[in-house]
């Protein structure tokens, strides 16, 4: 059996109801207040914020506006920060990690706020996240980090055991798991056009497919060489995450861009995709491989996403490994084909935060780690903040060392092996 529906495209599934923005071409300025190398959510947020602030403000893109992760992520929203509470009490101390707790709360209620008070229409919804345990084991350690949660920081949860798994999915992968009811869709290009429109209107000006070759510091800010000529900025902000390379070494060295895959099914009837996910949840699990699944807006498709390889930029060649883990989940779909697949790469760091900073004068917001829906909207504006000389910006990452690696340019060659030996500890249920 072809694999492939008819219709198959590589192009994302959300260009089907949306368009990346497309600004009116306009001679570059030779100076701006504020320049920013990536036109994601961060920098969008950013630009937002020093424009409104009467900055004048250039956002620059190598592709089209918002052509990264922004508009190429699963949609899924959820409480944003990797380590726990008690590593990073161990690691920063704990006023330290009660700061960024608080932040990556702040984080989601303050996009929620947004949508709302903006009334975006970006297929924003509360459809709650359910995480399955792979192994009873990593069913108990759930349940136990879910009823041990820091204090303060409590994310409402419900357990689900296994008798009581099909309320949530219909699956054979798992031991039951732990719902956490707060957690969101959303259409994440609807955003990504909603976040530029927003800044275009307060003056903030955008150039896309124009790439950024060199930063020279001068002695009023920087000479900003781009494919286009050379603008001069009196601030630079580096907002490119998991599409940082050689314009920053220095940054190149502390992000890790990893590739994330993801397919849609051909449509179905929408009797399947509720009898699969009765609920219409976004769906986790506790596998290294990390798998991440939902139903589209309108229940008709399944968009499922992992970590189907390491370093493969074609993303067609991935769509056996992606459909085999999707039908390991749910065998009844091994008939239906794929019609989208598209990859992009996240930004991932060494002690898995996001950091936030100025380095040689440059200012940068990145390192998201698979959780930027929320994260780089929050961060890009306060990053707009402190570029603009305005309240707000401070945070608990001013300051925090980033991480590099010996060995490690910008080229995760390590990843193959760890993906292998991933592959293998969730075979072994380890």
């Amino acid at each position: 059996m072809t694999l492939l529906a008819q219709d198959y495209s590589e192009i994302p599934l959300w260009q089907n109801d949306a368009r990346h923005p497309e600004p009116r071409v306009l001679p570059l300025p030779s100076a701006v207040d504020v320049l920013v190398v990536g036109s994601g959510y961060t920098g969008t947020t950013a630009a937002y914020e020093t424009a409104q602030a009467g900055h004048v403000t250039l956002v620059l893109d190598s592709g089209p506006i918002g052509g990264g992760c922004s508009s190429r992520n699963g949609g899924h929203v959820s409480f944003s920060l990797k380590p726990s509470h008690e590593a990073l009490s161990v690691k920063h101390g704990k006023v330290i990690a009660d700061r960024l707790y608080a932040e990556g709360l702040e984080a989601m209620t303050s996009l929620s706020a947004y949508v709302r008070d903006e009334q975006v229409s970006c297929d924003w919804r509360r459809v709650g996240g359910f995480v399955g345990a792979h192994t009873r084991g990593h069913y108990d350690r759930l349940v136990r980090e879910a009823e041990h949660q820091a204090a303060g920081f409590e994310l409402p949860f419900e357990v689900i055991p296994k008798a009581r798994q099909r309320e949530e999915i219909d699956s054979p992968l798992y031991h039951g798991g732990v719902l956490y009811p707060d957690e969101m869709a959303v259409h994440p290009l609807k955003l990504m056009v909603s976040l530029y429109e927003r800044a275009a209107r307060v003056g903030a000006q955008f150039r896309s497919h124009c790439a950024v070759h060199a930063i020279n510091k001068s002695t009023t800010g920087f000479d900003v060489l781009t494919a286009d000529g050379v603008v001069h900025a009196r601030q630079v902000l580096i907002a490119t995450n998991g599409y940082t390379n050689s314009l920053s070494p220095w940054h190149q060295r502390r992000v890790m861009p990893i590739g994330s895959y993801i397919l849609a099914t051909q449509e179905m009837d929408p009797s399947v995709l509720a009898q699969l996910i009765p609920r219409g949840r976004n769906i986790g699990d506790t596998r290294r491989v990390i798998t991440y699944v939902r139903p589209s807006h309108d229940g008709r498709r399944l968009i499922f996403g992992g970590r189907a390889a390491a370093g493969e930029s074609d993303v067609t060649r991935c769509v056996p490994r992606l459909h085999a883990m999707m039908t390991e989940m749910f065998p009844s779909l091994r008939a239906v084909r794929v019609s989208r697949a598209w990859m992009g790469y996240v930004g991932f760091t060494f002690d898995k935060l996001p950091h936030f900073g100025q380095q040689d004068g440059v200012f940068y917001s990145m390192g998201y780690c698979g959780q930027g829906v929320n994260l780089a909207t929050y961060y890009g504006r306060k990053m707009g903040l402190r570029l603009a000389g305005k309240p707000g910006g401070e945070t608990a990452l001013e300051g925090m060392v980033f991480p590099a690696r010996p060995y490690y340019h910008g080229k995760p060659w390590f990843l193959p092996a760890a993906v292998a030996a991933y592959r293998v500890a969730d075979a072994l249920g380890i």
